[in-house]
């Protein structure tokens, strides 16, 4: 039989139950569009938090001493000078205070700040500038301030605001920079950095950093740097690893030493988006199941209702290879049209939830990540559904006997 004669017939006998036919693919229609919307938007929510905490700053490493000792620069710049591997390490504390612009006021996290700050988490100016040396050696009030700030306090988040002044616990601060909205990492809301200087003269009062973040070399080892970073600290500051409390080996989060980088969270959060993602496609592949099997009940259902044609159609000659090819084609393409219409409305899908994803990264936009390897997937799903149900209907058919096939009524 040829391929033409093949398309032909099937694209008959398919369209002479058409309701039907639509009916048995919305099995496969819902599952498709499902795997496909869950991948996108997973995709999509991870590149927004990449975006939004950082995370594309591999190089960046977090320390946080929380022994009961007083940690200070000087402590920031011993370790760049004792730990090798490190471009620098600064310092930073963080304060809170009521900031007042017009007849606007609100309360800020305020964060005090050295100039290799912002080149550590990855920001630079969207207007204006940052934090200079300068800054910092004259304890300046100037601040810098993120889009999240800019539209808590004035109101437009594309406001150009470089200039003018907001007041800070009784002084008076010139806003000399604008960077991009911080996202949930930093907290979001309002958040105002000044010089570190300043931030302990004029706002913690005390000479004291919260917390460093280093930044290593381009050819540094980061996950060699992160652990041996942690044991020079713990024998700097006295503290055994056994005091570690909660913490296995390789796990540098908590305890009265943290020492993390951006690339570790970047595994976790991978590792967490692949877990979600292999639950919902594990949840939707029951959809798809249950199509396969609606798609195996119509299959038998034609052929029982089509035993005279077979008959016919091997009594002039058909074989049984020609029969077991025209059902089984059938059964592929239900699957292959309710796939198409699955990927079509799942990218809608994604689209459509995008908004409401948004509220899960701290209003970070979400932009579905449509990839080619997903259409391919699911295409080859539906190509394999077809091929699992439809054949047994299909051989069903094959080995009818064409004597009694065009007896039967």
């Amino acid at each position: 039989m040829r391929i033409a004669d093949l398309a032909t017939e099937t694209w008959e006998a398919l369209d002479a139950n058409r309701g039907r036919s639509l009916l048995t693919i919305l099995g496969i229609v819902i599952g498709i569009s499902a795997v496909i919307t869950m991948t996108a938007l997973i995709g999509g929510i991870k590149q927004s938090l990449v975006s939004s905490l950082g995370l594309n700053q591999a190089r960046a490493i977090y320390i946080g001493v929380y022994s009961g000792n007083s940690v200070t620069q000087a402590d920031a710049d011993r370790v760049a000078e004792k730990v090798s591997g490190y471009k620098f390490v600064t310092g930073y504390n963080y304060g809170s205070a009521s900031v007042t612009t017009g007849n606007k006021q609100k309360n800020a996290q305020v964060v005090g700040v050295r100039p290799e700050y912002f080149e550590a988490i990855g920001k630079k100016p969207g207007s204006g500038r940052l934090i200079q040396e300068e800054d910092v050696s004259s304890m300046s009030c100037v601040c810098v301030v993120d889009q999240n700030t800019v539209k808590e306090l004035f109101g437009d988040v594309d406001a150009n605001v470089v200039g003018k002044t907001i007041r800070m616990n009784n002084d008076d601060y010139s806003i000399v920079g604008i960077i991009p909205a911080q996202g949930a990492a930093m907290g979001g809301g309002t958040t105002v950095f000044v010089p570190l200087t300043t931030s302990m003269a004029r706002i913690t009062g005390s000479q004291t950093i919260d917390q460093m973040i280093g930044y290593a070399n381009e050819d540094a080892d980061v996950d060699e740097l992160v652990s041996s970073t942690k044991s020079w600290l713990e024998r700097y500051y006295q503290v055994e690893p056994q005091q570690e409390q909660g913490q296995e080996s390789g796990d540098f989060f908590g305890g009265a030493i943290s020492v993390y980088s951006m690339k570790s969270i970047a595994q976790q959060l991978n590792s967490t988006m692949l877990a979600f993602q292999v639950l919902m496609t594990t949840v939707a592949s029951i959809s798809l199941l249950v199509g396969g099997i609606g798609i195996m009940n119509m299959m038998l259902t034609n052929v029982t209702e089509r035993i005279r044609e077979i008959g016919l159609r091997k009594a002039l000659g058909a074989r049984r290879s020609d029969i077991t090819m025209q059902f089984l084609l059938e059964s592929v393409c239900l699957c292959l049209a309710g796939g198409i219409i699955g990927i079509v409305l799942g990218y809608l899908g994604s689209f459509g939830l995008a908004g409401l994803a948004s509220g899960m990264t701290n209003g970070a936009p979400v932009t579905p990540v449509i990839e080619p390897a997903a259409v391919l997937l699911a295409s080859g799903i539906c190509v394999a559904i077809g091929v699992a149900f439809g054949y047994y209907p299909a051989r069903h058919a094959a080995r009818l006997d064409p004597v009694e096939s065009l007896h039967f009524q």
